[in-house]
């Protein structure tokens, strides 16, 4: 049957349409866009922050190398079973578990502190006094403002052995003191108590020991909510009767001079049964630093309680004054943690510091004094004079292997043929001090110009003697 015009010329139509779409290339799905950012709660380093990082770790390491301190390292991740059951009820949420591998169900790393009870075991060691600095992870709800990271770096000090009482307490509040006076943050208070003396108030207010560790968690936020708040959260959700929070208030609250405080309660006989050796152990240690002058900064606090269960002791903290940062550093003595692991238990005491705050602080203190650090650590860069007669890119990195060999920090410019004052340009820019400048007669005489691109000064130095003179320059 033949077919109508009509019908012909819908046919047309849509035969052209299908020949058009076959001949257009068929577009590709567009692929999803990786999201540029950093995974929550952590951050990456720039070159500034680095040479701040490096220059605050040195500070650190030097203080705790003059203390005798030799250093080690453990993995980032530990059996889940050697981490759970250590930091308290808010502590033990926040552990980054990892998938099973190979039969063992491990976690990230939550402090320095169990992982190295967990290695004096493993080792067999009955006396070490360590420093250790690494990452530590926390499932955390970060605040980077506040410098609370779910990844950053700890700085640990620790003391394990038998020793004669509170000596080795107190030489860590001394290390503490020399470290935060050396990085020259502003003014600080390291907060001192005793876990002892904790037990014993808590006894004292007639509140059961069950009750122990969760009235502690909330005498521990002390430092940032006044005691009515925190009363209000013993009585309403902690079980505790207005009678024991009030009879509590009269002890948790005392603060001050280390031996003023002390004479205060002595008088009051407040730990005249109860806490009586607490108090003593603390007369003890303020005596010591008196001897070893590191009472400057100290503070006697009794509502300072530290939310980790393994504290058996001293407890400790620092903190900046005026500041909003929370504390820069925590710790105390732990004697029992160890034994959870071995059949001897050893006593430790230790202390962390909280570096990423104190990164925070100094370069908002750099950045408001206007100062920029050298981001290139080069002492100097070999520049050459181009000349027809001689190879002098030979000749330039003959120049470096000396240098290089000799243990001299030397940048290399990569564009080999750019004339000499983009040469000096470029060191200026990277912040390099020095420029040993070369020509067809420097080496044909044996000799160097030595340029000091801070002071604009030039002098001309025989090629035996430049080694040594680079290395009195700066200081090698």
């Amino acid at each position: 049957m033949d077919q109508k015009p009509e019908q012909q010329d819908e046919e047309q139509v849509q035969n052209k349409a299908q020949q058009k779409q076959q001949q257009q290339p068929k577009q590709q799905p567009k692929e999803k866009q990786l999201a540029v950012k950093n995974p929550k709660g952590t951050r990456d380093f720039l070159p500034q922050q680095m040479v701040i990082r490096r220059q605050a770790f040195k500070t650190i390491t030097d203080v705790f190398e003059q203390h005798g301190a030799v250093e080690i390292d453990t993995p980032v991740f530990e059996l889940k079973e050697t981490l759970i059951g250590k930091y308290g009820e808010e502590g033990g949420k926040l552990i980054y578990d990892l998938q099973d591998q190979g039969g063992e169900i491990l976690s990230l790393r939550y402090d320095l502190t169990v992982p190295f009870a967990r290695y004096l075991a493993t080792h067999g060691y009955k006396k070490l006094k360590r420093y250790h600095i690494g990452k530590v992870y926390r499932r955390d709800n970060p605040s980077v403002q506040q410098g609370r990271f779910r990844e950053f770096f700890q700085c640990d000090f620790d003391i394990a052995g038998e020793n004669d009482p509170m000596v080795a307490d107190a030489e860590l509040i001394k290390i503490i003191d020399q470290i935060f006076t050396k990085l020259d943050l502003g003014p600080f208070q390291i907060k001192i108590s005793n876990r002892k003396l904790l037990d014993a108030m808590i006894q004292i207010a007639g509140i059961p020991k069950n009750q122990f560790k969760t009235v502690c968690s909330s005498i521990d936020k002390l430092d940032k909510q006044p005691w009515k708040e925190v009363r209000q959260e013993l009585i309403e959700k902690k079980g505790v009767t207005e009678e024991q929070a009030d009879i509590l208030s009269k002890m948790v609250q005392l603060r001050g001079e280390p031996f003023q405080l002390i004479q205060q309660l002595k008088e009051q006989k407040i730990f005249e049964q109860l806490g009586k050796e607490a108090l003593d152990e603390m007369e003890l240690l303020f005596n010591l630093l008196k001897y070893m002058n590191g009472l400057k900064n100290v503070i006697f606090d009794l509502s300072l309680a530290r939310g980790l269960d393994y504290y058996t002791g001293l407890i400790q903290e620092t903190v900046l004054l005026g500041g909003q940062l929370g504390s820069i550093s925590g710790g105390g003595r732990y004697d029992e943690l160890v034994g959870m692991f071995s059949k001897n238990s050893i006593p430790c005491v230790g202390a962390s510091i909280g570096i990423e705050r104190i990164f925070a602080i100094l370069e908002e203190k750099y950045k408001k004094n206007g100062v920029v650090l050298r981001e290139n650590q080069s002492d100097c860069i070999v520049a050459t004079i181009p000349s027809k007669n001689i190879d002098m890119i030979t000749e330039k990195f003959k120049l470096y292997d000396l240098l290089w060999s000799n243990g001299i920090k030397a940048d290399v410019c990569y564009k080999l043929n750019w004339n000499l004052g983009k040469q000096l340009t470029y060191a200026n820019d990277q912040q390099i001090p020095y420029a040993i400048v070369i020509g067809e007669d420097e080496v044909k005489q044996e000799i160097v110009k030595f340029k000091d691109l801070i002071e604009k000064k030039e002098e001309t130095v025989n090629l035996k003697d430049l080694v040594q003179i680079i290395k009195q320059k700066v200081g090698k």
